[in-house]
């Protein structure tokens, strides 16, 4: 699989938490406990339980080029949108926070661990099994023994974004007006925004034509 180019991290969202993001200048770390793999939620809760912590949560990026997979999973449909940052600058920000770590995930086939193995408990939130790898995920989260809370907004400059690509399934029309409109959010006029052509690219198409 292609990597991606270097110094690089990948969030893949929605609109509306991409305008959020551009209005606040903030990046959101949310309750894990929601997620759709069931045993990455659980590894959350043990940690949290185990840490004794009143506070976890976790945002997640991609370390990896643009795949479809990232797009149909974590992005599907119209309002789907993905935010390349600026990897150095990202993790330089995040780490002003002590109650922040940050760490790419690894993963492990159920036949390495057995109960003879004992995991290290600081790496429960940073393991999946292995049948996710393809997903390259870098994580952050946030772990408070002293507070609760349901969201943490974590301040960001705006030249940590290197561009905002909207979804392929995105109708074209609508693509310009959208772009124009993340343009006018005060500070983004610079921004570079696009519309992935990942499953309708007309340079990839002409080269059928050159077939023999």
């Amino acid at each position: 699989m292609k990597r991606p180019a270097p110094k690089t991290l990948h969030r893949y969202t929605n609109l509306a938490a991409t305008i959020h993001m551009l209005r606040s200048r903030t990046i959101t770390l949310l309750n894990p406990g929601t997620w759709d793999d069931r045993n990455d939620a659980y590894f959350m809760a043990e940690y949290k339980r185990l840490q004794k912590l009143k506070t976890l949560l976790a945002l997640c990026f991609a370390d990896v080029q643009e795949t479809y997979h990232h797009w149909r999973v974590f992005s599907y449909g119209t309002d789907g949108a993905r935010i390349e940052f600026d990897r150095n600058k990202l993790l330089a920000t995040v780490a002003t926070d002590h109650h922040v770590t940050a760490r790419a995930v690894q993963y492990r086939k159920i036949a390495e661990l057995n109960d003879d193995v004992a995991l290290n408990v600081d790496d429960l939130p940073f393991l999946k099994r292995d049948p996710f790898r393809h997903e390259n995920e870098f994580r952050i989260i946030f772990a408070d023994r002293q507070n609760t809370s349901t969201a943490r907004d974590i301040a960001i400059d705006i030249g940590c974004i290197r561009r905002i690509t909207l979804s392929p399934w995105m109708a074209r029309p609508l693509a310009d007006s959208v772009i124009a409109s993340l343009k006018e959010i005060e500070g983004c006029e610079h921004l570079r925004v696009y519309r992935s052509t990942l499953i309708d690219n007309e340079k990839w198409q002409s080269l059928a034509s050159h077939a023999r």
